[in-house]
């Protein structure tokens, strides 16, 4: 240990005898401009604010990666290794900060947010992951050059960095930026500039809010001039007018679209599956499951597909009465019966005064406080169980939360149930989620089959599907799989460079689309 000490020591003292051409003054105004994490948090708003969803996504990473890492240095391993910091004898006056740390010097706080910042952005996206890491790098070989840091403290605050970032992906696993797979359908028309395809713009789902300078009907119809747009207002009868928007499609022999969340996808996955149209979606939800796994996260993917008339077909879920009759209902992600309908239908009640994710909050504490088991019968086997999942594909991670899907046209159902038989079920079941350990939980089952047989329902009054809550009344539901059903739009792989081109220029120019509509 004492010869580590030494080595560190005179790495120290040949950095601060060491004059780097450029490196001040920024190196110690890179140094300031990190404190308490400013920097990352000005990082991620501009993420945020100028970059797309995976943008988005990596910068709520970034941050709670962040988080974790400071949480850690500072409050924990700085309070157990006590390391006083470099004496600064040899750093020239220049160099040092105005006010000096009186912290432990081990690990460096500074170079763990930053390395937990850059990795966590770099796990959604290598591409902003490759911005961000000359900055990271920076920050922390700046903690050296202006003398508040030891070399060893440095590189331990990168290792602590980097580990906090990838422990997040057992809580919240990273969506691979390679689409789901799904058999090329090639009957799908070509529609240029979208003439032939009807779209439903859905404002219930929050797309009719102006995105930038411009509503989402404005951009569709830059992408798509010939397309017809037909918006939806939060007063309209949406079923009617997308039924009306299926017909004019099929008049047309063109295509269905639909901009909204996976509501409103499912509905209108189930029109254009029974009548034979190919469908668009332009994602315009909070989540847009589908869309992603699909890979159109952008609107400019989907107006590129439609106009070569890339698609490809999917399988559709579906729940089948098998008494009493009934509608067979559709779903292009998932269903469920036990808690999460009614953790949805307290969210919805609330989130008008408090918002979407507060009102989850409270009706997830609300759900797991006062939830019973439900008692079914699966497969002719009775079981009392807090929630049963369907999905639509096999979903990953296996372990954890279902976040994606790798294929979309395996003909299986990804089935997850939660066990209420268990003793201190409530207790072991949310320890499990915590601690990131729910796939070797005994109240957690997955199961991939092709079809699932469910009766008994009498108890259970509503069911989930695609996050939608539907009053259904059957007994007896047969869930499997509809293969192939489905013909979606999406680019062809890999995309080629013009859509590329297409999406820089938008994004560097959104003046230009204002000029447009103009015309």
């Amino acid at each position: 240990m004492r010869r580590i000490s030494d080595f560190d020591r005179r790495l120290f003292a040949r950095v601060a005898d060491s004059r780097l051409r450029g490196a001040h003054p920024l190196l110690p105004r890179l140094s300031r401009a990190a404190d308490h994490g400013r920097l990352w948090f000005g990082t991620a708003g501009v993420l945020a604010t100028v970059g797309g969803r995976t943008a988005r996504r990596a910068a709520l990473r970034g941050v709670g990666s962040l988080a974790a890492a400071s949480l850690v240095s500072n409050v924990v391993v700085k309070w157990t290794v006590e390391r006083k910091r470099p004496v600064l004898d040899s750093v020239p006056l220049v160099r040092r900060l105005r006010r000096q740390p009186w912290t432990s010097s081990f690990p460096s706080g500074h170079s763990a947010s930053a390395a937990a910042f850059a990795t966590g952005v770099a796990l959604e996206s290598s591409r902003y992951g490759l911005l961000v890491a000359p900055l990271a790098a920076a920050v922390a070989a700046s903690r050296v050059y202006v003398g508040v840091h030891y070399p060893s403290d440095v590189l331990a605050g990168i290792a602590l960095g980097a580990g906090a970032a990838a422990l997040t992906c057992r809580y919240w696993p990273p969506r691979p930026e390679v689409p789901a797979q799904a058999r090329p359908r090639i009957s799908a028309p070509a529609l240029p500039k979208g003439d032939g395809l009807v779209v439903m713009v859905n404002q219930r789902a929050g797309t009719g809010t102006p995105t930038g300078a411009f509503t989402v009907a404005e951009q569709l119809r830059v992408l798509l001039p010939a397309a017809d747009i037909v918006e939806c207002g939060p007063d309209d009868d949406f079923m009617g007018l997308l039924r009306q928007a299926a017909q004019r499609a099929a008049e047309r022999a063109g295509a269905l679209g639909i901009c909204g969340g996976d509501g409103s996808v499912n509905a209108a996955a189930t029109i254009a599956a029974e009548r034979g149209l190919p469908l668009a979606v332009f994602p315009g939800g909070t989540l847009d499951h589908f869309a992603l796994d699909l890979g159109v996260p952008a609107f400019e993917d989907t107006a590129h597909a439609v106009a070569e008339g890339d698609a490809v077909a999917v399988d559709l879920g579906r729940a089948t009465p098998l008494a009493g009759g009934g509608e067979t209902s559709h779903f292009v992600n998932t269903f469920s019966l036990g808690f999460y309908p009614e953790l949805v239908r307290i969210r919805e009640s609330l989130q008008g005064r408090l918002g979407k994710w507060p009102a989850a909050t409270v009706a997830l504490t609300r759900v797991l406080r006062t939830a019973r088991p439900m008692a079914v019968e699966v497969n002719g086997r009775p079981r009392r169980l807090w929630m049963l999942f369907a999905g639509n594909g096999v979903y990953s991670p296996e372990g954890f939360a279902p976040t994606y899907r790798q294929q979309l046209d395996d003909g299986l159902l990804d089935v997850r149930a939660i066990d209420g038989e268990e003793r201190l079920a409530r207790t072991r079941l949310l320890f499990a989620a915590l601690t990131g350990t729910l796939g070797r939980s005994h109240v957690y089952t997955t199961r991939r089959m092709r079809q699932l047989r469910l009766s008994g329902l009498h108890g259970v009054d509503s069911r989930a599907y695609d996050g939608e809550v539907a009053a259904d009344p059957a007994e007896q539901l047969l869930i499997d799989k509809w293969p192939g059903a489905l013909t979606v739009y999406r680019p062809a792989e890999p995309q080629n460079e013009l859509l590329q081109r297409a999406r820089t220029a938008a994004a560097k120019a959104p003046h230009r689309w204002r000029a447009l509509l103009r015309k």
